[in-house]
């Protein structure tokens, strides 16, 4: 645990590496289209809960194995954003089903620590190319599904990108009062 705290307090943080492909503005809504590395992520699932507390407990999960909780008993420092996989339903609401997931330090990526919580995997991804809208504040359940409805009129019809998920993601820790970044991502297909 104090490997945790130290970890999200006095670590710096390492971005997951993208490259800005075009940005756009419609109906007063920012947004950008970003082509983002592949590599190894931590990544557990939850389900059953709703998307807040569900959320909460993967994170803490992920951050206690980044903070040291795992084979080496290394602490491994801070990527960002935490992203979180939502599953809409048919009427906009969000499943009881969530991944969340944090992108392995660079130092890592080639023989990232086992994990000591069997729940959390370690995935290797590929790149992918995404939509992205930026906001503010402490994000939440309902914030996350604001941004998607605007990010979705946004687009319209032109674009296109997956619909049976999306990407709430949050780049600050807790204790960060002002200046918080969150973004929601539409995956490109």
């Amino acid at each position: 645990m104090l490997g945790m705290i130290k970890n999200s307090l006095l670590s710096t943080v390492e971005a997951w590496p993208y490259k800005v492909l075009r940005k756009g503005e419609k109906e007063q809504l920012s947004y950008e289209e970003r082509e983002c590395e592949g590599g190894r992520f931590a990544v557990v699932e939850v389900v059953g809960k709703p998307f807040d507390e569900a959320s909460k407990e993967g994170v803490l999960k992920l951050l206690k194995y980044v903070g040291g909780t795992n084979d080496k008993g290394i602490g491994m420092g801070m990527t960002a954003p935490v992203s979180i996989t939502a599953f809409p339903a048919e009427d906009g609401s969000l499943q009881q089903k969530v991944k969340v997931s944090l992108r392995i330090p660079s130092q890592f990526q080639a023989n990232p620590p086992c994990p000591s919580d069997e729940s959390i995997k370690i995935e290797e991804r590929q790149g992918m190319t995404i939509y992205s809208t930026q906001f503010g504040g402490y994000a939440k359940e309902m914030d996350y599904m604001n941004y998607a409805a605007k990010l979705k009129s946004a687009l319209g019809s032109e674009a296109a990108y997956h619909k049976d998920f999306y990407f709430c993601n949050g780049y600050d820790p807790p204790m960060k009062p002002y200046g918080r970044r969150n973004e929601v991502w539409f995956v490109k297909e």
